[in-house]
């Protein structure tokens, strides 16, 4: 029989819903129903793509014997972590201090207020490695809750209150051009100069420190800065976390050298990678940035676009069970594939062995060199696919989030003008269509839905932020005055609803009239994609310089305090503040704006596309007729001897306009 999980709008929660366990979805009812029973609350959270979440479930949450004694014991909650962000921040950051590490599944023992006593991660079905077993932990558990609770209660609150010291706002400090170029040397000296990236294993994809130090680079021309993005760039597109076959990118890669990746692929991450290839591509003219760019915006359509317009959560890691088994190939498939000529030529290719490089004597595409016969490449390509297409497939999470969404508008925005792929714009308009129609109600958002069905959890500051950021990029890249009123209403929530009361430039993550958790969470990290302040710091700079002079101030002032509270964790860790330091430099650099203003005709297409090609990363550019209603840049910038004319500034500092093009790419050259 069905749980409570059935009618979850979450596909990993309805994952759950044939668990012999007696789940409960968060909220008062499952709190009460813990007070009312005296027993703690046993809170999963993981999600749909989680390889380790998927073992749990098998070993324990679909045994009878272990559901008996959860149910006997506790009341049952699962969470998906990335439709309850608020709760998963809660909660992992008492895991945090209570083990020293987090990841998922993260299982946690609770009050029946909610305050944490117990936490941990992955439990295996029998004693391992040190660990118990997870039956042997709830057995232990609910041992301690019956004969001593008040122990537990008093341990739950000094948590708490460690928690609540440890993640008040970060002191005041400054983030100016002498921090920024501190920062380029500390990155250097992180670096894996052997194979790219930063750290040693597991290697995510830094898309977001990436962006920085080219961002960095455009503005003062560091070749250092430039040379750690292109060789970890080319290191990704060519490693086995990159899709050789499909496009797009797995979540990270569990060697230091990219091989081979845990397979599950993640919205938010092939959009800021496509962003970051699209940008790379524009500053180096890299053929390789290119072809990666436009891989990631088809797989991004093809792949995970629903049918009401929006963008799915992920792809799963597993395959029936079998973490690689849609990916990976022998030299003996490749030739039942292709044939022996192909086939070996495509194992020599890809750095497929009889050894393998994954599991079982299987390997991952590689593509370490440029193929000599690009015709035969692209033949054995859609060959391989073909076939591939005909495996089992991983299993897609659905839901739609509004702040990855955002991210992916953004990408596909901007990509779409600097790369020439309307249909990408057309896409992102499409998003931004559902999300404002469904996701808004009652004027606030609506973190998620499945199948156009809207789910009741709140929006937190990075939906607000990031959808906002992905408008402004649609209005750029469209001139439609739509989008920068709706962007423009969203920052107007953000700042009176998430602000953190006595501290200038700091936000909590959720609103002020949210749900009370036994923390409001309010984290200004940057990890796997950026955090809800930088987010709408960087909304709020893009803003200032698109707005009316009513609300320009006020978001230049407010995107300014927010930097003001990033520099001592940038100084401690920058690969955490990633996203943080990519607005800085945009703020350093102006942001630049250009105005192209003009009939639309071939002159001001051609003065929109050199600018947008030759513009700084995280400048705008915005044409149309000039004093056109609903856009401010265009305001008060005349058409000079009656064609199309560029208007270039840099803050509050203008150059004479323009109407010739290599006169307009002098003036987006940085100085």
């Amino acid at each position: 029989m069905s749980n409570r999980l059935a009618s979850a709008t979450s596909p990993y929660l309805q994952q759950h819903a044939e668990n012999p366990v007696d789940w409960w979805q968060w909220g008062e009812e499952a709190l009460a129903e813990a007070k009312r029973r005296n027993v703690p609350i046993l809170l999963s959270v993981g999600y749909a793509a989680c390889h380790w979440c998927h073992v749990m479930a098998h070993e324990s949450f679909e045994d009878k014997g272990t559901a008996t004694l959860m149910n006997a014991n506790f009341v049952n909650i699962k969470v998906d972590r990335e439709e309850r962000p608020d709760i998963d921040s809660v909660y992992m950051a008492a895991t945090q201090a209570m083990t020293g590490q987090g990841g998922w599944p993260m299982t946690c023992f609770l009050t029946p207020e909610g305050e944490p006593f117990h936490c941990g991660t992955y439990y295996p079905p029998t004693p391992r490695q040190g660990m118990p077993s997870f039956s042997q932990l709830l057995v232990a558990v609910s041992e301690a809750w019956t004969s001593r609770p008040d122990e537990l209660r008093e341990g739950a609150a000094q948590i708490i209150a460690h928690l609540n010291e440890k993640t008040g706002p970060l002191a005041q400090s400054v983030v100016d051009d002498e921090v920024l170029e501190d920062l380029v040397v500390k990155l250097h000296d992180e670096f894996d100069s052997v194979n790219g990236g930063f750290g040693r294993a597991p290697k995510f994809p830094p898309s977001m420190v990436l962006e920085f130090l080219l961002r960095h680079h455009e503005r003062t021309f560091s070749t250092e800065a430039l040379s750690l993005v292109e060789s970890s760039a080319e290191a990704m597109a060519r490693g086995g976390i990159a899709d050789q076959l499909a496009g797009g990118f797995a979540r990270y890669s569990v060697d230091a050298r990219w091989v081979v990746p845990h397979f599950e692929k993640m919205l938010y991450d092939n959009a800021l990678l496509l962003r970051l290839y699209a940008h790379l591509a524009r500053v180096t003219s890299s053929s390789l940035a290119l072809e990666t760019a436009i891989r990631t915006g088809d797989f991004l359509l093809r792949d995970l676009g629903t049918a009401e317009g929006g963008f799915a959560a992920s792809l799963d890691a597993d395959t029936d069970g079998v973490e690689g088994l849609t990916y990976v190939w022998t030299p003996a498939q490749l030739v039942d594939a292709l044939g022996e000529e192909d086939g070996a030529w495509a194992a020599q290719l890809f750095e497929v062995t009889e050894k393998g490089t994954f599991e079982d004597g299987a390997s991952t595409l590689q593509l370490l060199h440029d193929p000599e016969d690009f015709a035969r490449y692209q033949r054995v390509c859609a060959a391989l696919l073909a076939v591939r297409d005909t495996r089992p497939q991983p299993a897609r999470d659905d839901k739609v989030i509004v702040a990855w969404n955002g991210l992916a508008i953004t990408a596909l925005a901007e990509a779409g003008v600097a790369l020439n792929r309307p249909q990408w714009i057309d896409a992102a308009a499409a998003a931004a269509d559902f999300l404002l129609r469904e996701h808004i109600v009652d004027g606030r958002l609506r973190r998620s839905s499945r199948d156009g069905v809207v789910g009741a959890a709140a929006g937190v500051l990075e939906d607000y932020a990031c959808l906002a950021d992905g408008l402004l990029a649609l209005h750029q890249a469209t001139g439609e005055p739509r989008w920068l009123t709706e962007a423009s209403a969203l920052l107007d929530v953000a700042l009176a609803r998430f602000a953190v009361d006595g501290a200038i430039g700091a936000y909590h993550d959720t609103a002020d009239d949210a749900e009370t958790l036994v923390q409001r969470p309010s984290d200004p990290t940057d990890n796997a994609s950026p955090s809800g302040a930088s987010a709408l710091a960087g909304a709020l700079l893009t803003a200032s310089v698109l707005v009316g002079a009513d609300k320009a101030a006020r978001y230049r002032e407010a995107a300014e305090q927010a930097l003001t509270r990033v520099g001592l964790l940038a100084a401690k860790a920058p690969r955490f503040a990633g996203h943080w330091l990519t607005v800085a430099e945009a703020a350093q650099m102006g942001p630049i704006q250009a105005a192209i203003v003009g009939p639309e005709d071939p002159a001001r297409n051609k003065l929109k596309a050199l600018a947008v090609w030759h513009m700084h990363g995280g400048g705008v550019v915005v044409a149309g007729e000039p004093d056109a209603a609903g856009v401010p840049l265009l305001a008060d910038r005349p058409l000079v001897d009656g064609i199309s004319t560029a208007y270039v500034c840099r803050g509050y500092v203008c150059e004479r306009p323009t109407t010739v093009p290599e006169g307009l790419i002098v003036q987006l050259t940085p100085r």
